[in-house]
């Protein structure tokens, strides 16, 4: 998947990934399971652009007065100009893995800010994380788990 994507790392999951692991031991398919937590993942974004806000909850940067008023539409929507970067966030949920993000590039550069070493346009773009998951949806998603383990 092309652009940029979110890796769950057990960093703060240890349950999740301790159950999931054990899924895996026993051979089950858990594709069901990571297909269900994509479209969790994809409601919860879709409310967070809608919001503004990053996964943590902080509010997202404002747009630069000087951008926004040369922006030819969604002046006062931030990450939102033809609404790309969240209308079409996407999952691969396989047997083993489930891959989260969008097909764009310059999704890295909205959710990580730009960087001195780039050409002025974009170095300029300050971090406004988007792509992630909130305590909600690790909660949602620990039930989730159970839920699957209690019914295999």
């Amino acid at each position: 998947m092309a652009g940029v994507h979110y890796t769950l790392t057990p960093d703060g999951l240890e349950t999740i990934q301790k159950r999931l692991n054990q899924l895996k031991q026993r051979g089950d398919n858990l594709q069901p399971l990571f297909a269900d937590i994509g479209e969790l993942l994809l409601l919860s974004h879709d409310e967070r652009f809608r919001q503004q806000v990053s996964p943590d909850g902080e509010p997202w940067q404002p747009l630069s007065e000087h951008y926004r008023k040369r922006k030819p539409r969604h002046q006062d929507t931030i990450l939102k100009l033809n609404d790309h970067l969240g209308r079409e966030l996407n999952y691969i949920a396989t047997g083993s893995d489930l891959f989260f993000g969008t097909p764009y590039e310059y999704g890295a550069i909205h959710q990580f800010g730009g960087t001195p070493e780039m050409p002025a346009g974009p170095a300029a773009i300050p971090a406004r994380p988007w792509l992630g998951v909130s305590q909600e949806d690790v909660d949602a998603i620990h039930q989730m788990v159970a839920d699957f383990l209690s019914d295999t």
